[in-house]
């Protein structure tokens, strides 16, 4: 896979609060790295669909999806230190049982710790668009990603993305339509609308504040491949 990693990890501002949920509640929450694969079944005591967020920022939208899906899974992957202490926080606050959390980096997670057709659905919602155009190799949708994601989710599962940058939506457009392994099954650009259930997030907020419109995606895994 890949070495170019679609972050930069930086050292943010973390509460008290936050680096204790981290101290505290890792261990019942938290999944380590390892290059063995995750028994989900084990691990949620249950056989519920799965769900993936990647880089869920500070928790609001997954927290939000599994406190109104408890008959679903919910495994998030962020490398931020604030977000996944914050996202801790409302874990215990709510106190969910079908959400873990994984601090490393998800091409490496995908790749060693989950299986492959094991996914429900993956949600990407406003990933760093890195606008740039000398930081374009470092946007996390590429024909790679899909590769990858495509293998982990099971036969019709879904994957879905959002943004609030025109040109990072030129660019999902474009990877897509030279991939085999989804359908879109719809693709929306608006204002705010919140057209595939999911929560409205804080960078969302704040790109349509500035006036950024929204682009939604859902893509179905292609049913052909394996």
């Amino acid at each position: 896979m890949r070495t170019i990693k679609s972050y930069v990890k930086r050292k943010g501002r973390i509460t008290e609060g936050q680096n204790q949920a981290i101290n505290t509640l890792w261990t019942k929450y938290g999944i380590d790295y390892s290059k063995e694969f995750l028994n989900f079944p084990f691990i949620f005591n249950n056989n519920h669909p799965v769900n993936l967020e990647i880089g869920f920022g500070d928790g609001e939208s997954l927290i939000k999806q599994a406190a109104s899906n408890l008959e679903n899974n919910y495994f998030g992957i962020e490398v931020h230190d604030p977000g996944i202490g914050r996202c801790l926080m409302n874990i215990k606050k709510h106190n969910l049982t079908n959400i873990m959390i994984s601090s490393h980096d998800a091409i490496e997670v995908m790749n060693d710790q989950i299986k492959k057709n094991t996914l429900e659905r993956i949600n990407l919602y406003f990933p760093d668009p890195w606008p740039k155009k000398r930081h374009h190799k470092r946007r996390i949708v590429q024909p790679m990603f899909l590769d990858m994601i495509a293998s982990r989710l099971k036969e019709g599962g879904t994957l879905n993305i959002a943004t609030d940058w025109a040109a990072y939506a030129e660019h999902i457009d474009e990877v897509f339509s030279h991939s085999d392994h989804f359908i879109c099954i719809e693709r929306r650009e608006h204002d705010g609308e919140l057209p595939f259930k999911r929560p409205q997030t804080k960078f969302e907020r704040r790109g349509l504040k500035k006036g950024h419109r929204i682009w939604d995606w859902c893509f179905k895994k292609n049913l052909i491949l394996k």
